[in-house]
């Protein structure tokens, strides 16, 4: 069995920890964490970190990575669901559970949310209360603001 590999990433969130190896990235969080950046990237983490640094840049709106994140065939269901969640759009937990199939199952959608293995990549930030407030990100509420900032779409007036 392949050993994970790490790599360490500056973003303007915190450092990000990114982990995996051939089967794919397993797991993206974001902390205040003081650790030294990566100088040197293992060649599985590459794409990762230069797509990660593009999104940050504003200059990438979806994810083209191999992903490979553990969890019950429940919590695999609801992450995929989430990659329906276009860039710079949200949604509420109940459309979520609905676009999953079951409004019944918002309290088990939004668990599986905060499971999240894979932040950003996987938009969990994209979910939100039902009357449009910010609600659970285990990466703080600040982080997820600053994310929906990041990809609204542009407020800028016309001038003419």
């Amino acid at each position: 069995m392949e050993s994970k590999h790490t790599a360490y990433c500056k973003t303007p969130i915190g450092v990000a920890t990114i982990i995996g190896d051939s089967e794919g990235i397993s797991s993206i969080t974001v902390s205040d964490i003081k650790v030294e950046i990566s100088s040197e990237v293992p060649d599985c983490l590459q794409d990762c970190v230069q797509q990660l640094n593009e999104y940050f840049a504003s200059e990438r709106t979806f994810f083209e990575l191999k992903l490979h994140p553990k969890g019950t065939e429940f919590q695999q269901k609801v992450w995929r669901g989430l990659l329906d969640v276009p860039y710079g759009k949200t949604r509420s937990y109940l459309e979520q559970s609905k676009h999953l199939g079951n409004a019944k199952a918002i309290r088990a959608v939004a668990t599986a949310n905060g499971k999240n293995p894979l932040w950003i990549v996987i938009p969990c930030h994209r979910i939100l209360g039902s009357d449009g407030s910010l609600t659970g990100y285990a990466g703080g509420l600040w982080r997820k603001k600053w994310l929906l900032e990041l990809e609204a779409p542009s407020s800028q007036l016309e001038l003419f």
